[in-house]
């Protein structure tokens, strides 16, 4: 083997530290193809005397080829345009789409295995539990190629999304890059939900919603990763029901590996179409997002503090405003006001104007709610 040793502190703490190694891979070994870089990481463990290591192998562009997995549950209603979205792709490489199907009560699995008899880059795996990291880690398990796309079965790809986000992947050295989730509605209601994901006033600041700069960033909205980056840190973490992604992006940066958000990748993502269902995914958004800021204290951002802050504020307003004095209705007033006029700056027809107020505060308050309640689990991970 040729060596190149360079000594880096990705990650560090009073006791660790880590010396990344690239090298060039000529033999072939598990989770390494040949003529790929391999960044080995010998990690000093003051407990045992010893080192860790672990690998991560970024291909040259002759072995740029994709693993694109899918978990799938009740997603009869785009499932066939996601896919023609994937095999419809410019991406040159050789790939394969892998569907992990949970236990759906609509026709997904069996649309899925009419697809399969149609094309032989689609392969079937079971996901009994029908859980999201699951699933992943299940298709991650059987993949043959270096590099993993992550789908979701209600997103559309656009053309050139694999073969830009493979090229970012290998000219910027990141373990994993994605790009904006791209909401579009069909109905008035989901036309609103997208206006306001794709707004600081819906969802703050982060760039995989609103767009911004290409560069290294804390999470980005689904993935193109080195399968072996994700090994290295041990897969998705399958006690998170929802917030993999963030819990996950937050394990790679630890390892010393970037994420990389590139604007240029641009996912349609399909919102919800009702009050009860959106309200029901940003409850759990909020209560999961607390969990992963419990089990990693490095994830607390003032942004996702903001929608519990300002339900209780405003739950105060009126109670006190009812009980002890009319004064207090002035914060859950002055939070009314706000939203109705954040609705007609965001509204671009009568009709998403006048939603618009309703769909915010159902994300502000149901996200505020889901983190507060949020229980401690006291996850164990082995």
């Amino acid at each position: 083997m040729l060596a190149d040793a360079n000594e880096k502190e990705p990650h560090e703490t009073a006791e660790i530290r880590t010396i990344i190694v690239e090298i060039k891979a000529v033999r072939r070994c598990p989770g390494v193809r040949p003529a790929s870089k391999v960044s080995v990481a010998f990690t000093a463990h003051s407990l045992n005397g010893g080192y860790l290591l672990t690998y991560m192998t970024t291909p040259d562009d002759q072995e740029n080829s994709v693993s694109v997995i899918l978990p799938l549950l009740n997603e009869e209603k785009y499932l066939a345009a996601t896919l023609a979205g994937i095999t419809s792709q410019d991406f040159k490489g050789n790939f394969e789409i892998i569907l992990a199907l949970g236990p759906s009560k609509d026709r997904t699995s069996e649309l899925a295995a009419k697809f399969a008899t149609e094309d032989s880059r689609i392969k079937l795996i079971q996901n009994p539990s029908g859980k999201t990291a699951a699933a992943l880690n299940a298709a991650i398990g059987v993949a043959i190629h270096p590099i993993i796309v992550r789908v979701d079965g209600h997103a559309v790809l656009p053309k050139d999304y694999i073969r830009v986000a493979v090229k970012t992947l290998l000219e910027t050295g990141a373990v994993n890059v994605g790009g904006i989730m791209a909401a579009q509605g069909e109905t008035f209601f989901e036309k609103s939900v997208a206006l306001a994901m794709r707004s600081p006033i819906g969802v703050g600041g982060s760039r995989f919603h609103t767009g911004g700069l290409a560069g290294p960033t804390d999470t980005v909205y689904l993935g193109v990763f080195l399968k072996s980056a994700i090994n290295a840190i041990g897969g998705f973490d399958p006690a998170f029901i929802r917030a993999q992604d963030w819990e996950l992006n937050f394990r790679l940066r630890k390892n010393g590996g970037v994420v990389y958000f590139e604007p240029k990748l641009q996912v349609i993502y399909r919102p919800r179409s009702t009050v009860r269902s959106l309200a029901k995914q940003y409850f759990e958004y909020g209560r999961w997002r607390r969990e992963v800021m419990r089990t990693h204290p490095g994830t607390i951002n003032l942004r996702y503090l903001a929608p519990p802050f300002t339900l209780t504020i405003t739950a105060l307003g009126v109670l006190f405003g009812i009980f002890i004095s009319p004064l207090f209705l002035i914060a859950p007033i002055g939070y009314l006001v706000g939203v109705v006029i954040s609705g007609f700056i965001l509204g671009d027809t009568f009709v998403t104007k006048f939603l618009l107020p309703v769909v915010l505060a159902t994300m502000h308050m149901s996200w505020g709610l889901g983190f507060l309640t949020s229980s401690k689990r006291g996850l164990r991970r082995g």
